[in-house]
């Protein structure tokens, strides 16, 4: 058996991958790591995942990983070509499709140099992701969620997510407050990163500030400044487009260029390009309201005048047949009246009548129950002394005189004796 030094076994693996891989050859990894030194090399780290499917939250393990090299002066080629076709930095984190050569050395062992690369294939993954994104929400039902929420007539309370310093964020303040109907505007910002990996930890903070007090506000408008359109990765995440699509507020999005367009603007209720132009949109929904606003306020004074004129109209009928309808009124009452008084007369006379029967019967009964009357038959009264009636023998005694009433005259008695 041949003993080797390191050097040598390296030398011969060096000599066999030149024999066995002389060509360039297209590779696609992902670069889980990228680092530019001093000179301008750029130093990368390539990994094959098992399965780098969106919906594999865990991801499956690692299968493949290589060092890959771009030097300076190719790198300085490569980097705003492949920037400026995909509008994506070149950062870690995403797919690409590289030409490389393979190299050995025996001191830093295996390794890829980069001579070109493909950005079309970094676009259809990007694009690829996008889909994905969107798919998983369609499935989980939530993609039009904020879609559908109805936009306020007036959107006057703004939350706004941007960052303090951002251009885009001062454009969209002068946009609201310099606007030529002289709105009133209420805005508050909620802090957040822009650009970069804080994009959707920060979005998502102020978006739970905003919910914690969402009675305060019509509207969330989410914008940033210019910039490279490489900065719009952080908007393209699962998590920041499921928040805003089950966000209970409309969201208006003013983030992205004129060619761009992230999944925050597929899932948010309006999509604008540009924080000028979603303090427009503010603007034009004041406007509508407004003029809505005065359509209903000149068809309430056309309803009300047409109204007047109706009434005036009909008061001016009414005036016409007043006196017609006075002495319509006044005879039909006056024939009333002369019933009631007929029947009246009437009631009047027939009571009178009853009463003066009533009154003849009485007096025939009064007359036949009279004292006179009685006296003539035979009877007589007898009075005491003092002219009192006696209805009882007992109520003379001894010696009393009493007075006998004949219906001819009276007599003078006294008693003798008394039994």
């Amino acid at each position: 058996m041949e003993t080797l030094t390191l050097f040598e076994l390296n030398s011969r693996v060096h000599e066999a991958i030149e024999a066995g891989l002389p060509d360039e050859y297209w590779v696609h990894a992902e670069m889980s790591s990228v680092h530019v030194n001093a000179a301008g090399h750029c130093y990368i780290e390539l990994v094959q995942k098992q399965d780098s499917s969106l919906f594999n939250e865990i991801g499956g393990g690692m299968i493949a990983k290589a060092r890959a090299t771009i030097w300076a002066a190719r790198f300085r080629m490569l980097r705003p070509y492949f920037e400026q076709t995909t509008g994506q930095a070149f950062a870690a984190g995403i797919s690409v499709q590289l030409l490389v050569t393979v190299e050995f050395h025996e001191l830093y062992g295996l390794s890829y140099v980069v001579e070109d690369i493909d950005p079309t294939y970094t676009l259809g993954d990007m694009a690829r992701r996008r889909r994905e994104i969107l798919m998983r929400l369609e499935e989980e039902g939530t993609i039009d969620l904020n879609k559908e929420l109805p936009m306020p007539l007036l959107t006057q309370r703004v939350a706004i997510i941007s960052s303090e310093t951002a251009a885009g964020y001062g454009d969209f303040c002068h946009q609201l407050a310099s606007n030529t109907w002289g709105f009133v505007f209420r805005t508050k910002l909620f802090p957040a990163v822009m650009q970069g990996d804080a994009v959707e930890p920060t979005v998502i903070a102020a978006l739970d500030a905003i919910a914690a007090e969402q009675e305060r506000w019509d509207v969330v408008v989410i914008i940033r400044g210019g910039g490279a359109a490489s900065d719009l990765v952080g908007f393209d995440t699962y998590e920041l487009a499921s928040n805003c699509a089950q966000f209970p507020l409309p969201i208006i999005t003013g983030i992205g260029h004129e060619r761009d367009s992230t999944v925050l603007d597929a899932v948010a209720n309006t999509s604008v390009k540009t924080p000028t132009a979603a303090a427009e949109f503010l603007i034009a929904q004041m406007v509508a309201a407004a003029e809505r606003l005065e359509q209903l306020t000149e068809a309430l004074a056309s309803g009300i005048t047409a109204r007047i004129n109706v009434e005036r109209q009909r008061l001016q009928t009414l005036t016409l047949r007043l006196p017609a309808a006075y002495a319509l009124r006044k005879a039909n009452e006056t024939h009333a009246l002369t019933l009631r008084e007929e029947r009246l007369r009437t009631g009047i006379r027939s009571l009178l009548t009853a009463q003066r029967h009533r009154l003849e019967m009485a007096e025939k009964v009064l007359a036949g129950a009279s004292p006179e009357v009685i006296l003539r038959r035979g009877y007589t009264i007898t009075y005491d002394a003092d002219g009192h009636a006696l209805r009882s023998a007992a109520d003379l005694q001894e010696g009393d005189t009493f007075i006998t009433r004949f219906a001819d005259g009276e007599t003078y008695s006294q008693i003798i004796s008394h039994s």
